[in-house]
């Protein structure tokens, strides 16, 4: 084990990328339930809109657990603005964990092409081992032009050493077949594909250097952090709220401190209610902490261990100016 102050050196990374709501963070903690007992492992996860749940969501799963170490990157792309959020987020997140395993998540909106010259970027060389790219792929969006036409899409299926053809389980007969096509005729040769019903895949299938090659230039010099709203005190109305938009879709979330207990009944209707592209949340209740997901017309929930707060962000072509005013008609004005 290395000591706090020794070199960090040739940690395996992995980027798991793909589109909105493919089960990109349901990959990362089947990936984790493989981690060796001994083994520290870090997640850096980076998420379109400014509030930021997957962090809150990925740690309140892991619990305690002193093997993983969660840090986020909200508000777009983590590579953009000349790397600087990825790189401070970075560097925080490998001296407090000095991890012997890596994994990135970059946001569904984002540039995984970028993300991966930032990581392999001079300053970086020696420490990180850039293992294979991973793109998780939901078949039954093949159909969707939003999907194929978008550019960002197209990169992560050409930034691929390995595809992962997820949800396999809500697959039609000819869904597995066109994924197959669309890898051959996408794809850089021999590229495999995987699927799975639930983002499962063994770790010894990143393992390996990475094949796609990337411009090196190094990104400017790490300075002063920018002030996201998920780092902002709240105010003394004990939420706050942030939109974002880019790429063709807006994202709004809120942050609600702790003392903001949720109705679950009311709470589970008004995100069942959403017709939107993606939605994902942490919510304190008097029934315990709750995480819930949503993509299209599924919607899960979950059990999580603990939450400093609550927290939701929506994707959509346009958000709603009433979303705020039913979210808060959820709050449990008994407690």
């Amino acid at each position: 084990m290395s000591k706090p102050d020794s070199k960090i050196f040739g940690v395996p990374t992995t980027i798991v990328t793909g589109f909105l709501g493919v089960g990109k963070t349901s990959t990362i903690l089947q990936l984790i339930e493989q981690r060796p007992s001994d083994e520290r492992w870090a997640v850096l996860v980076n998420e379109f809109g400014e509030v930021g749940v997957d962090g809150s969501f990925l740690q309140g799963v892991c619990g305690h657990e002193g093997g993983v170490v969660v840090r986020e990157v909200p508000g777009g792309c983590m590579c953009c603005a000349a790397g600087l959020p990825m790189q401070i987020a970075l560097n925080q997140l490998l001296r407090r964990a000095r991890p012997h395993r890596l994994l990135i998540e970059p946001t569904g909106l984002g540039h995984p092409l970028e993300v991966l010259q930032a990581l392999s970027a001079e300053h970086y060389r020696d420490v990180l081992s850039i293992e294979k790219v991973l793109t998780v792929v939901d078949a039954r969006k093949l159909s969707d032009s939003r999907y194929t036409d978008h550019p960002t899409f197209r990169q992560q299926i050409a930034i691929a050493d390995v595809i992962l053809a997820n949800k396999e389980d809500l697959y039609q007969v000819t869904d597995r077949s066109a994924i197959e096509a669309y890898i051959v005729d996408n794809c850089a040769p021999d590229v495999p594909v995987i699927f799975s019903s639930h983002g499962g895949l063994s770790v010894d299938a990143l393992r390996g250097e990475t094949a796609s090659r990337v411009d090196c230039q190094s990104h400017a010099e790490v300075g002063t952090q920018p002030i996201l709203v998920g780092d902002l005190p709240l105010p003394d109305c004990g939420y706050v709220s942030a939109i974002n938009s880019g790429e063709g879709f807006e994202s709004i979330g809120w942050r609600f401190s702790p003392d903001k207990v949720f109705d679950r009944v009311s709470l589970f209707a008004f995100v069942g209610s959403l017709d939107v592209e993606r939605m994902k949340a942490v919510f304190i209740t008097r029934e315990g902490v709750f995480g819930y997901n949503m993509v299209g017309d599924e919607l899960t929930e979950v059990v999580l261990d603990e939450s400093m707060e609550s927290r939701i962000e929506i994707i959509a072509t346009q958000v709603r100016e009433s979303w705020e005013g039913e979210l808060l008609g959820c709050i449990d004005t008994v407690c």
